[in-house]
């Protein structure tokens, strides 16, 4: 008769270790995630200069949007704030990129140049990796979500106060269209 009541008690604990567990692993991939987004929004914030100064040297009346896009990457590049925060700056980041590249369309002899189609091709590489870091950021997040609600992981969840995060999304309709650019 002792056996059975200490047999449920160690089911419970089990499942609850398992579930304290599984709370602490999703929580460090999305940690993990981010980690990766932030890496892969870093390696666009250094070819944003080498751009630029690209740039320069060709369209020398395109001054304030190029200030512009310096402007707003030190403002992203230094937020470390929450995800909205970050994901608002890198909207405003990415909507100045592509009106870049829209108004670079004049320059003949800059599409031609060696060092811009380099650099144009390494932003539109850093861009696709950055795209699969937030899915792959945004897919984790939904788990730990999905973990923080579902019963009985919510009840562990609330007793250890694991939280929600939130999903990092582009809160400019603008950034969200890609930019026609005909190179």
């Amino acid at each position: 008769m002792l056996w059975i009541p200490l047999a449920i008690v160690l089911v419970v604990l089990v499942a609850f270790i398992g579930m304290y567990n599984g709370l602490v692993s999703i929580r460090n991939q999305c940690d993990e995630a981010w980690s990766n987004v932030d890496t892969e929004l870093k390696r666009r914030y250094d070819l944003i200069p080498n751009l630029v100064n690209t740039v320069k040297g060709y369209a020398k009346h395109e001054k304030e949007l190029l200030e512009d896009l310096v402007n707003l990457r030190e403002r992203a590049s230094a937020n470390h704030g929450n995800v909205a925060s970050q994901a608002a700056d890198e909207g405003l980041l990415q909507k100045a990129l592509g009106q870049l590249m829209v108004r670079l369309e004049a320059y003949p002899d800059l599409k031609a140049s060696s060092n811009f189609l380099e650099l144009q091709g390494e932003l539109a590489n850093t861009e696709n990796r950055i795209q699969a870091a937030l899915r792959f950021y945004n897919g984790n997040v939904r788990a730990n979500n999905n973990k923080m609600e579902q019963f009985p992981s919510n009840i562990v969840a609330s007793m250890f106060t694991f939280s929600r995060r939130e999903f990092f999304e582009l809160e400019i309709p603008e950034a969200r269209e890609a930019p026609q650019v005909a190179f």
